[in-house]
């Protein structure tokens, strides 16, 4: 039997190890997708990965999937329900803020700029490999989209929220030298 080796923070538990060898570091380049998971990684603030991948499936529910239409149109009413939900995070600064992103999502699209196409533009068109084995808290590239991301009306949106967003979905490659999924060239 083989022994695969993987990034340490993916080894002690079976969802966390399916979550790094199936999607962390994946290219992402559908906009919707991108923005969904940088919805979730705004919920992570303070909090563990963990928690909110174990949430995954109930904040998908209460947010529609993840749908920028209909989560813009959420009122007050469904503001003060989802802080009742017991499955997401209950922090109404996170719930509006998820809202808040979903009309500047929306802003963005009908002003012709493609989310996708954008946070891509910004990291030169292709994955980022870190090839130090090194891996920081934020970087140059996190904190310029960070910046562009609250110009735009998003929260919770900080270069290290941004950076682990960008490790998240594939943009760049933060899996270490040793680890199966970590691409040489």
């Amino acid at each position: 039997m083989k022994t695969v080796t993987r990034c340490k923070w993916a080894e002690s538990d079976p969802q966390m190890r399916a979550y790094h060898d199936e999607e962390w570091g994946v290219p992402e380049h559908d906009s919707r997708a991108l923005w969904e998971k940088l919805m979730l990684d705004g919920f992570q603030a303070g909090l563990s990965w963990q928690t909110i991948l174990r949430k995954r499936d109930a904040f998908r529910e209460a947010f529609y999937d993840f749908d920028p239409e209909k989560v813009a149109r959420m009122t007050d009413a469904d503001v003060m329900r989802l802080l009742d939900n017991p499955g997401i995070v209950r922090s109404r600064a996170k719930i509006e803020a998820t809202i808040g992103g979903a009309k500047a999502y929306l802003k963005m699209r009908d002003e012709g700029e493609d989310f996708a196409k954008w946070v891509w533009g910004m990291a030169g068109g292709k994955p980022i490999r870190n090839t130090t084995g090194m891996v920081p808290a934020q970087t140059p590239l996190s904190e310029e989209m960070s910046k562009a991301l609250k110009k735009r009306g998003f929260k919770f949106v900080g270069p290290v929220i941004v950076y682990a967003w960008l490790q998240a979905t594939g943009v760049v490659d933060d899996h270490v030298p040793t680890c199966f999924r970590h691409k040489k060239k």
